[in-house]
């Protein structure tokens, strides 16, 4: 089948009042093992790449391999551009296939993000390609920030109602509490669910999207840093926090982190075990394999109360 749209995804995620993963990929391994686990569980699945990623492996071979994926399984696939800062590569992905664009224009003044939002929703919805948008800032380890400072960085549930209704965006990113990265909290975490539920109110239920949502399992930790990988002191949002914002309605989840740290200490697995094998089918085919038994996991985390998100297909192809 053809990549989808987001928005037949988020619609189908959010009428079971589930959210659909997002999992970002970079190669070819990290996308085979995304869609392995998709077809497993018979779940749609975002396939998100970065500006970074862009640059990394290029975007005719990046939608090449996705249509490659999609056209070999029934599960519908949708590919995302994730944080998109700069116009013109979120105008050269929409030419080229993406069938989803974020533009990110969180770090500019409000009045500049609606702006911005505004011009690439009326380029991408006339292609058919949907749009998610950010409000508010995600930052790194908080515990440091006055109660005031950390609240101007969050989402202003206000601006979000007039911020959906003044540029037609498919989706929306709201901040508030995660981070990037492995290194999300000093101590607890603190994300704001009240502040979520408001946004959901006031977008009139629109779908909404946690980023930086990796859990940084305390077991998977423990395997990186049993294989020499420096990780001390990693932590992410408990996966409690992640099906309570689910339950809030958030219809989309973003996990990086999680599958690079998997497929990292995977390789040094391999490494270690057979330290003279040096065929890379051997030792990225392992840790491709590690990586889709850990989106399966996600996939099953991600429905309702944290129960299997799998079903029959319930969208349809672009023409």
């Amino acid at each position: 089948m053809s990549l989808v749209p987001g928005r037949e995804l988020l619609a189908a995620a959010g009428a079971r009042g589930q959210a659909v993963g997002a999992f970002n990929f970079n190669n070819l391994e990290f996308l085979r093992a995304i869609v392995a686990a998709a077809d497993a569980k018979q779940t749609p699945v975002f396939l998100a790449t970065s500006e970074g990623a862009l640059g990394y492996a290029g975007i005719e071979y990046i939608v090449a391999m996705a249509r490659v994926a999609a056209a070999t399984t029934k599960t519908p696939l949708c590919l995302h551009l994730d944080h998109g800062r700069d116009l013109a590569l979120i105008q050269r992905c929409i030419k080229a296939g993406y069938t989803s664009v974020m533009i990110d224009a969180s770090r500019l003044p409000f009045e500049e993000n609606l702006s911005q939002t505004r011009a690439v929703v009326a380029i991408a919805h006339a292609a058919g390609v949907s749009v998610e948008a950010e409000l508010g800032r995600l930052v790194g380890r908080e515990d440091g920030v006055a109660v005031a400072e950390r609240d101007a960085l969050l989402v202003d549930p206000a601006e979000a109602g007039r911020f959906v209704a003044e540029t037609g965006v498919d989706s929306l990113a709201p901040a508030i509490g995660t981070a990037h990265g492995a290194f999300k909290f000093k101590g607890e975490p603190k994300l704001d669910f009240e502040r979520l539920a408001r946004v959901k109110q006031l977008t009139g239920g629109l779908p909404l999207v946690l980023h930086g949502a990796s859990s940084v399992p305390p077991e998977l930790v423990a395997k990186c840093e049993r294989f020499g990988l420096e990780v001390k002191g990693a932590r992410g949002v408990p996966e409690s926090d992640l099906t309570q914002a689910i339950g809030l309605g958030v219809n989309k989840v973003n996990v990086d982190t999680d599958l690079r740290l998997a497929f990292a200490a995977e390789v040094r697995h391999a490494f270690a075990e057979r330290p003279g094998d040096f065929d890379p089918r051997h030792y990225l085919g392992r840790a491709r394999d590690a990586v889709t038994e850990l989106v399966e996991q996600k996939i099953e985390l991600f429905g309702p109360a944290g129960q299997t998100m799998t079903r029959p297909r319930t969208t349809a192809p672009i023409p």
